[in-house]
């Protein structure tokens, strides 16, 4: 006889960990179960520490200007402990001509920003007469289009700080549907900002959230309250009359309403009878490089860097772990953390640990005063990639939705179905939740124009 339960979550990752704490916050008597493959939770969120260093082989952070991850904080406490960095209080650079220079966050720096000509500048005002292009285009398509191609290095250095993607195939209506609406409904996008700006009052930026731990902290906290059952890789799903089976190497799971908190290729797999446009979808694998120096190294003030393409550097950039949070490093020394391979170049992530980081010294002092060689160093490889939401992407997100819709009782969420911020996650697994408690259907709700943060 199958095991039963009222929900099943499968993945104890970021996703299911939040799913479970809005469902119990809300219902405390609800029986879920959470099937996890792994030997610990939290997926991709996982912190490092070694000697006094603490790095992240994951994100390093989300930003705080989501009601769900606000909600989250505030109910498990951390929101008390919460280290926050304020964007507006931090420089961040990209490399341009071998330098580094201070990126524009407001379109009103872009007026004076170096990265632009005074034509380039000007082209930036072609947007309000463009008419909006409807079929899908790649990021890079649609912002040369609008804005012109001088825009490009700044657009390569948003995707690959975001996505470690390439530009010209991430989809800018996977990515920023909020804005492609904008567009269509006002003709240009920043008629359409400067219409939102007018029923916006004191707006500032968001600050970057972490915490003395680490972002495992999060999950930590997370995970201390659900019945989770690790080494338990899920095998099968089926559909048994109006509940649904949950088959692993050694039990089978019934229950009524059934969470997929997966990444997408590992959800796909398991749904492949339900036809999904696509068997799987391109990811890009990363390596943080972690670096200690003493405080001779002379790094700049802010959260880091990035390198577009064009400029032909072996890493994708840098955090400047120390400035963005306190208890990143021992007394006097200095962490920064570069990034090396993504959808560009996979193949630099088979080089060995040695020459991995002989490479991102090498790149890196040749951007920053670095007077001695490091003293600290670490290579942490994630097991799995970034989903790449490229063209077509929006295809497999309708193909979702009508899913949930046909079948009942199946939700999906988890890293890369709404995005692959920690805050699309906690905000997705909030709705998610709500569906639940309250038998509702999953209409999928107008998107919001979000900022570009680099």
């Amino acid at each position: 006889m199958p095991e039963t339960h009222e929900i099943l979550i499968v993945g104890a990752g970021l996703s299911g960990l939040s799913t479970a704490h809005f469902l119990h916050t809300s219902a405390p008597d609800l029986d879920i179960l959470i099937l996890e493959q792994d030997g610990r939770p939290g997926g991709a969120v996982r912190s490092f520490k070694e000697n006094g260093y603490l790095a992240e082989w994951g994100p390093h952070g989300f930003l705080d200007n989501n009601p769900a991850s606000r909600a989250l904080l505030s109910e498990t406490g951390l929101d008390r402990i919460a280290q926050k960095a304020p964007l507006g209080s931090f420089v961040r650079y990209v490399c341009h001509g071998g330098k580094l220079v201070q990126l524009p966050q407001k379109p009103r720096a872009l007026l004076a920003t170096p990265l632009l000509s005074p034509l380039g500048k000007l082209r930036l005002l072609g947007d309000l007469f463009k008419k909006p292009r409807s079929a899908e285009q790649s990021v890079g398509q649609w912002a040369a289009y609008r804005f012109g191609a001088e825009i490009l290095p700044l657009v390569d250095a948003a995707i690959t700080g975001t996505f470690a993607g390439d530009y010209e195939r991430i989809s800018i209506d996977a990515v920023m549907p909020g804005v492609r609406v904008l567009e269509k409904e006002a003709g240009s996008v920043l008629k359409g900002l400067l219409r939102k700006k007018k029923g916006a009052q004191g707006a500032t930026l968001p600050a970057m959230t972490s915490f003395p731990q680490g972002m495992e902290q999060l999950i930590t906290a997370l995970a201390a309250g659900p019945n989770i059952l690790y080494h338990s890789p899920v095998r099968a799903i089926s559909r048994q009359g109006e509940a649904w089976e949950i088959h692993t190497e050694t039990t089978t799971y019934r229950a009524a309403t059934v969470i997929l908190a997966l990444p997408v290729n590992r959800a796909l797999a398991l749904l492949a009878s339900h036809a999904p446009p696509v068997p799987a979808i391109p990811t890009a694998r990363i390596a943080t490089v972690a670096l200690g120096f003493t405080n001779t190294a002379q790094v700049p003030f802010g959260f880091g860097y990035l390198a577009p393409e064009r400029e032909k550097r072996f890493a994708m950039g840098a955090l400047f772990s120390t400035h963005m949070f306190p208890g990143r490093a021992p007394q006097g020394r200095v962490l920064m953390e570069g990034l090396v391979g993504g959808r560009r170049h996979p193949e630099r992530l088979e080089l060995d640990d040695r020459e991995l980081v002989s490479r991102i010294y090498d790149d890196l002092r040749q951007l920053i005063p670095l007077p001695e060689p490091p003293c600290f160093h670490r290579v942490l490889r994630g097991d799995s990639g970034i989903p790449q939401l490229e063209m077509g992407y929006p295809a497999l997100l309708a193909w979702k939705d009508a899913m949930e819709q046909r079948l009942g009782g199946l939700h999906l969420c988890g890293f890369g179905w709404e995005g692959i911020g920690m805050n699309d996650m906690m905000k997705t697994a909030k709705t998610v939740a709500e569906r639940i408690l309250h038998r509702v259907g999953g209409k999928r709700q107008q998107p919001e124009v979000r900022p570009v943060y680099f």
